[in-house]
């Protein structure tokens, strides 16, 4: 027996209702990334006025203000690195930066653990002492940091550049990686433990691979305020042959008549590695972030 399908008439179908506020949220999407584009915008035309100036002569950037060079050169660039003696200005920023970013590392990334993992009297109390630490300004300890390193007879050299900058970043690293070791399931401790694992070898081989975002973060927020630090710098050196970056710049401002391609050409020489380390480690960053603020 073989059943014959009959068409039967459909019952109309209502055309869809537009969700209420989906017109509203489209607007306000629009609005906030036509904000966002201009004040990238408005962000980034520094940054290329002075990539332009910088491959721009002495006199084509008094007779041409605008972003496009009519015949870029990289001959300020040389001259400048030549003339100033920049690569032994660079050796020390990098000495300086690697140092204290390897302090920082290593110190706060063995701290935050015991601050995570090790149970122990007052921990909660010296934690949140170390999170106080963040609203105290940088500025009100540089008196106090001058006066103690030259009691110490540490002043004026690099050892008393990197000792404040490591002791600076404590707060933020120690909120950072304790937040990402809250983070890693107890049971991996404890398998280990049943395996004979001390405490070193949990921290080396399980929490530190598994908290690699967050400990380049802090790397990169270490290293790109102390590449860049002016202040403690220019107060605690005295030898022109110990100056960073930063400070020799600013030699090229001393001269009587300043010649804005040169200082240009000078400021790119300073800010290149530090983007080239941000874009190389970019991802690590963002993930660390994102891992800080659920933890």
């Amino acid at each position: 027996m073989t059943a014959t399908l009959v068409d039967q008439p459909q019952a109309p179908v209502a055309p869809a209702t537009p969700r209420r506020g989906s017109g509203g949220r489209a607007v306000a999407r629009v609005v906030v990334g036509v904000l966002l584009a201009g004040y990238a915008v408005v962000s980034l035309y520094p940054f290329l006025w002075m990539v332009s100036a910088a491959l721009k002569t002495r006199e084509e950037i008094i007779g041409n203000t605008g972003l496009i060079p009519r015949s870029p050169t990289l001959a300020t660039l040389v001259d400048t690195w030549d003339r100033l003696n920049f690569f032994g200005y660079f050796l020390n920023s990098v000495g300086v930066t690697f140092f204290t970013t390897l302090g920082v590392v290593v110190v706060y990334s063995a701290a935050a653990y015991a601050f995570a993992v090790i149970d122990f009297p007052g921990r909660t109390a010296l934690y949140r002492l170390f999170l106080v630490l963040l609203f105290v300004p940088a500025a009100v300890t540089l008196l106090p940091i001058v006066l103690l390193e030259n009691h110490l007879g540490i002043l004026g050299g690099h050892f008393g550049l990197i000792l404040p900058f490591v002791n600076g970043t404590a707060p933020l690293a120690i909120l950072l990686l304790t937040n990402a070791f809250d983070a890693v399931p107890d049971e991996l401790r404890d398998a280990a433990r049943v395996d004979g694992a001390g405490e070193f070898r949990i921290f080396a081989t399980i929490y530190v691979p598994l908290a690699r975002p967050a400990l380049v973060t802090i790397a990169l927020l270490t290293a790109i305020p102390t590449w860049n630090e002016y202040l403690l710098t220019r107060v605690s050196l005295n030898d022109a042959s110990a100056y960073t970056l930063p400070i020799a710049l600013q030699a090229l401002r001393s001269e009587q008549t300043i010649q804005y391609n040169t200082l240009m050409a000078g400021a790119l020489i300073v800010v290149i590695p530090i983007i080239i380390l941000f874009l190389s480690a970019q991802r690590y960053f963002v993930n660390g972030l994102v891992g800080a603020v659920k933890g």
